[in-house]
């Protein structure tokens, strides 16, 4: 809660950062900026998850998925990118932390719940329970707010103006040709 979702959030903000120093607007484009969103949000889910509802097996298998597909298009996105742009040193150490906390935090969460993991594979003494339903022990309201307003705020609304400026730049060139 403390450590994970800060680095999460701050190696977003560094990703965005490096973007905007390298000026995608003006060589990979809106294509490279909706992967960016992409990733995002197949994090995010994972994340939201875990914060408002009970981890059981359900949420570990959204999480375990979530984390294969982030991977794929982390790949996808850094093959693109690497085809049409300087992905700086400081870049590829930043999708590092990006590629590691996704896996750190489901790692985590793994061992806390490691019965409910098992009985996704049949193992163990726990059924696998797949019921959705908010947390029984909601997490402080005040730790909620702080964490989805620095969601938005270091890494939504960066990746959406990061967005605007590549349409822009977009639209500039259509009118020029």
């Amino acid at each position: 809660m403390y450590f994970v979702v800060p680095l999460w959030i701050a190696a977003g903000f560094a990703d965005w950062l490096c973007h905007r120093s390298s000026h995608i607007e003006h060589n990979a484009g809106a294509r490279e900026s909706l992967l960016h969103l992409l990733l995002l949000g197949e994090s995010s889910i994972p994340v939201l998850a875990a914060l408002f509802l009970e981890i059981n097996a359900g949420v570990l298998a959204l999480a375990l998925t979530a984390l294969v597909v982030h991977q794929i298009t982390a790949m996808l996105d850094v093959e693109y990118a690497t085809t049409v742009r300087f992905v700086s040193p400081n870049e590829q150490h930043v999708h590092g932390f990006l590629e590691v906390i996704p896996l750190m935090a489901t790692v985590l969460v793994v061992i806390l719940y490691w019965p409910q993991f098992l009985s996704l594979f049949g193992l163990g003494s726990e059924r696998a329970d797949f019921s959705v339903s908010l947390k029984h022990s909601p997490l402080p309201v005040s730790y909620l707010v702080a964490v989805l307003a620095a969601i938005f705020l270091f890494n939504v609304a960066p990746y959406l103006e990061e967005l605007r400026r590549c349409l822009r730049v977009s639209r500039l060139r259509l009118r020029a040709s």
